[in-house]
Order: C-alpha cells, then sequence, then structure tokens
C-alpha cells in the first residue's frame, strides 16, 4: 500500500508562512479530514501537497521517493490527484468529453459512471448546463478514472446544497474503500469527521490536533481548543 508522509512542511506566500511545521501521514483506503477555521492555511497545505504551489522547507515523499522538486503533473502521474475549491467542468465539453480526458480505458469509464448513475442520462449534454451537483459529480467521477492513488478534495460542498452534499459524502466513503486515500477538507466539520478515520485539524498555520476523526467528533471541547491553537499535535 502507498503512503505519502509530509514532514514538517512549511509553505509561504507573500509576506510570511501561511503553514508552518506540518507533519502528516497519509495511507491509502483511509480518509483524514482536513479540518480549521477559515484563512488557517488548509487550501495552501493541499496546493503544496499536489504540486500547485512549492513548499518553502520540509520534505514530502510518496512511497519513501521525494516528490516535492516533481511537477504537478509528474506528482499527478504518480497518482496525486487535486480536486481544487469550484466545479472545474470544461463547460463546453460534454459529460462524456470531460470524463474521456482521464478515462484510459473503457473500464476505467464505466467504473466512475458506476458511482454516479446520474450521470449516464447526461453524457451527450455540455457540462456548463449541469447543476452544480452534477457538475461536482462530473469533477469526482473524472478524478475517479486518472487511478488516484490519493485523493486531495478541497471543499467538496462549496455552492451545493446540503442534500447534494450528502450524496456525495458516501461515494468518497466508496473510494476509499476501494483503496484510495483521501485527504479531505470541507466547512461541514461534523460531516467530514463522520465518514473520515483520521483527523488533522489546522489553525493559524500550525497543527491543532492529529489523531482520531471519532476522538475529535465526541469531544467537542478538544475540537474548540485546537481551533484555537490550544492542543497539542
Amino acid at each position: 500500500m502507498s503512503t505519502l508522509i509530509l514532514d514538517d512542511v512549511t509553505v509561504s506566500r507573500g509576506a510570511g508562512p501561511v503553514i508552518s511545521g506540518v507533519s502528516l501521514e497519509l495511507h491509502q483506503g483511509r480518509i483524514t479530514a482536513l479540518v480549521g477555521p477559515n484563512g488557517a492555511g488548509k487550501t495552501s497545505l493541499l496546493e503544496s501537497i499536489s504540486g500547485v504551489i512549492a513548499a518553502s522547507s520540509g520534505s514530502i515523499t510518496l512511497d519513501g521517493d521525494a516528490i516535492r522538486p516533481l511537477s504537478r503533473v509528474a506528482r499527478a502521474r504518480r497518482g496525486i490527484v487535486h480536486i481544487e475549491q469550484g466545479r472545474a467542468v470544461f463547460p463546453s465539453l460534454t459529460v462524456l468529453e470531460n470524463l474521456r480526458l482521464t478515462a484510459r480505458t473503457p473500464a476505467d469509464l464505466d467504473a466512475a459512471l458506476a458511482h454516479f448513475p446520474e450521470l449516464q442520462k447526461r453524457l451527450g449534454t455540455a457540462s456548463g448546463l449541469l447543476s452544480g451537483g452534477e457538475q461536482q459529480m462530473v469533477v469526482l467521477a473524472r478524478a475517479f478514472a486518472a487511478h488516484p492513488k490519493f485523493l486531495l478534495i478541497d471543499e467538496m460542498s462549496l455552492g451545493l446544497a446540503p442534500v447534494v452534499f450528502m450524496r456525495l459524502l458516501p461515494v468518497i466513503e466508496q473510494i476509499a474503500a476501494g483503496g484510495v486515500g483521501v485527504l479531505l477538507v470541507e466547512q461541514f466539520t461534523n460531516l467530514a469527521l463522520g465518514v473520515a478515520q483520521d483527523a488533522l485539524v489546522v489553525a493559524g498555520g500550525r497543527v491543532g490536533f492529529h489523531g482520531s476523526a471519532a476522538e475529535l467528533l465526541a469531544a467537542p471541547e478538544l475540537l474548540h481548543s485546537a481551533y484555537l491553537g490550544g492542543a497539542a499535535a
């Protein structure tokens, strides 16, 4: 099984660090909920893992190999797939054309669509004409078709009705159960912790808690303390 390890990672933007000294170990088949207040640096951390931005210091390794020097494309080829904020479909392309951007075989396409039967009847529709929920399904299906080892998901619920988001959460669980490691950034903290095995709370650019998602979910005072940066990592 693949392992993705961050060791003492710092990420800077503009005048100074937005993430300082974060260490994290991700394993295939497990969901890690990455939660924290707005502006805590969660998005920057995901971007440093996928290569959207460069980490200032620290190491990022995949199966023991240093990937920090690699480009975003090279990291994606190694199995790190990043779903950024917003539903980044290609609006002029049909659903099928969007999915074929990453699906290498018909079997890849069928496996991705198996998670989203709603898309079967929309394959010939321009993706820009879909609802927000359907577009997010396309984005998730396209990411799954790319055979990720690790899937980084940033605010999947953004702009979606809660009922749509609740429809998507079981799919994330299914994807993880199939052997994909998931790092999930989500504003709905309790829902994210409810599907995760592991949890990382980032506040003020630093880790406030790293441990069991169930433990954090069962202890609101611990979560509150971590948000304030008062809990031990």
